[in-house]
């Protein structure tokens, strides 16, 4: 019961929206890396290494990386997940994407080689479908209107806006996603840093009467006073994204009650181990989680979906559909059906590279 061979395989993908844009890049492609990992019986693991400059890393910078770590894992047994990880941990600092993709590929294989879901490893589902939020980049106002209105056409109940720090802009772009859609669907809100506390207060000003239901980092990710004057202050839920690398940063959030809700996902946290106790924390300080986008095929959402199925609450949609506005996907397709995945019962993630002998 163990691991015979490792493999690191490409696997770029094109937007569907070459100009797909947010506050700090446009993001016409991304060139991350799928590691495999193949027991003595030729059970097959797979974990996804995100790789967008502007967010992690750049898919060279990636390879890189599990090619260094890889000979920590050969001849290892599948069941000492932890104690590889905390080698890992030690060989290499910050480069969290790859560590997740280890961290989900070790859980892969061993979760079906055992045939059950990796929810089961993590503490066993709680929900058997998880709401989805779809994200509208960065577009002239009347455009991202026509853009919201098609995806509420789709299913979908929860729109995130992507937002520029140009206050009029964003204001105009709020009220006519606001009028395209209607007064049923919750709106969010994702300037992505690009406002400071006392600019945010000010454009919310303007658009409160569009009913926001809640702001993602909307002030820059060092600013952690800004982050809680704008949760003292404001009616909407204010969330900490890029604040939230580390478990540090979220014990801290929640203990100083920085924000009303923590974002988080498994690539940006470093694999499930963090991932799991990160959300512990979030949910003894009665802080909310929500996991969010991390763009890449459907094997990345069905392992969010995986370690989101086992989070108590889940108030707010999370944002496990942006497969959905990715071409050249090369695993099995994660269905959305009327806005929500439903959670895999097939062992592992529940998704297998397409022509490839997982089981």
């Amino acid at each position: 019961m163990h691991i015979a061979q490792v493999s690191i395989v490409p696997c770029p993908q094109r937007m569907r929206d070459a100009s797909w844009k947010f506050a700090r890049a446009t993001v016409s492609k991304i060139d991350a890396h799928v590691l495999v990992l193949t027991d003595d019986i030729s059970t097959v693991g797979v974990g996804y290494a995100h790789a967008i400059p502007a967010i992690t890393s750049h898919g060279e910078g990636v390879r890189s990386a599990l090619e260094l770590l890889a000979p920590i894992l050969s001849g290892r047994r599948l069941d000492e997940i932890a104690l590889i990880m905390d080698e890992v941990e030690r060989s290499l600092a910050f480069n969290y994407s790859v560590k997740a993709a280890i961290d989900m590929a070790l859980h892969d294989l061993l979760a079906r080689r055992l045939g059950v879901p990796i929810n089961l490893l993590l503490g066993g589902q709680v929900h058997s479908e998880i709401r989805q939020s779809r994200i509208l980049s960065i577009k002239p106002p009347v455009e991202m209107g026509i853009n919201a209105a098609k995806l509420v056409s789709d299913g979908y109940r929860q729109l995130k806006l992507k937002l520029s720090g140009d206050t009029g802009l964003d204001v105009e772009r709020v009220a006519s996603v606001r009028d395209a859609v209607g007064p049923g669907v919750v709106l969010t809100l994702d300037p992505n840093q690009s406002y400071n506390a006392k600019q945010m207060m000010h454009a919310f000003a303007r658009m409160e009467r569009h009913d926001i239901a809640l702001i993602e980092q909307p002030v820059p990710a060092h600013d952690w006073p800004g982050l809680a004057l704008l949760t003292r202050s404001l009616p909407a839920a204010i969330e900490a994204d890029e604040s939230a690398v580390t478990v540090q940063d979220v014990y801290r959030l929640v203990t100083d009650r920085v924000v009303d809700v923590i974002n988080l996902k498994v690539t940006k946290l470093g694999g499930f181990r963090h991932f799991m106790e990160a959300v512990r924390i979030c949910e003894a300080g009665s802080v909310v989680c929500r996991v969010g986008a991390a763009f890449g095929p459907s094997l990345m959402q069905a392992m969010n979906a995986q370690a989101a199925s086992t989070i108590k609450s889940l108030p707010y949609a999370c944002e496990l559909s942006e497969h959905q506005n990715l071409l050249d996907d090369p695993f099995t397709e994660l269905p959305v059906v009327d806005g929500s995945v439903k959670i895999s019962q097939a062992p592992g993630c529940g998704v297998v590279l397409v022509g490839s002998h997982l089981q």
